[in-house]
């Protein structure tokens, strides 16, 4: 695996037992993902999108196969070093948001800083940074509840990206918004993660998410069925 790239799947298997029922929800993807790109993986519902996720994430194990973060397999790693790849290398963006009811959004962004050891003073100062870059300065002290839905995936952009990850994973991430809503997140979040030198991977239904995209992936019953390069 050369520096370059930032994640490697290797011929990754994927089998849910429901009862006395085998899903197989990935058979034998490959792919690499390079530094700094922005890949939008695409299909029917149940064709395995959030799977993929779900592995590249340390969230699950392939049943078969290997998925390398940064040149570490995954499926080597016991829960405490997992634990640190998804505190340190890796961000999250879900479809709903996932804010903390009772926090503002200056302290949902500081959280994942705080979990980590990073001191007051410099997490402050990155969630001050992050508010402001997404528009959002004035509003910090706003829990969610008295944001409209494109703020709260703004806090939820920026608390993604408080601890500097390689990569960001969003799941759906327009989902719950309308279509210019959808449209400004998408590419305020491709020009943030340009900025950061992030590279994105994100799972969606929604075909105005490949206008910012890098690189698209079409997944149908478990199997990669296209990689094209957008530009």
């Amino acid at each position: 695996m050369t520096e370059s790239l930032v994640v490697k799947m290797e011929n990754v298997e994927k089998v849910y037992s429901l009862g006395t029922v085998m899903v197989h929800a990935l058979r034998g993807v490959s792919f690499d993902v390079a530094k700094g790109e922005f890949i939008v993986v695409m299909g029917p519902s149940g064709s395995g999108k959030t799977t993929i996720l779900n592995l590249i994430g340390a969230l699950d194990k392939p049943t078969k196969g290997r998925v390398y973060i940064e040149e570490k397999d995954l499926t080597t790693l016991n829960e405490k070093e997992l634990t640190e790849i998804r505190r340190h290398k890796i961000g999250f963006v879900f479809q709903f948001y996932n804010l903390i009811p009772v926090l503002t959004a200056f302290e949902n962004v500081e959280l994942p800083m705080l979990i980590a050891g990073v001191s007051k003073r410099e997490r402050e100062k990155r969630a001050r940074e992050l508010l402001e870059t997404v528009g959002l300065a004035d509003r910090g002290d706003h829990r969610p509840d008295e944001l409209s839905g494109g703020e709260q995936q703004r806090v939820a952009i920026s608390r993604a990206l408080a601890n500097k990850p390689s990569i960001i994973l969003a799941d759906e991430p327009t989902g719950d918004l309308d279509t210019k809503s959808g449209a400004e997140i998408m590419k305020m979040m491709h020009d943030l993660c340009k900025r950061e030198g992030v590279t994105v991977i994100a799972v969606t239904h929604d075909p105005t998410v490949s206008e910012v995209a890098s690189r698209i992936l079409m997944i149908r019953d478990g199997h990669i069925v296209e990689d094209r390069l957008l530009h």
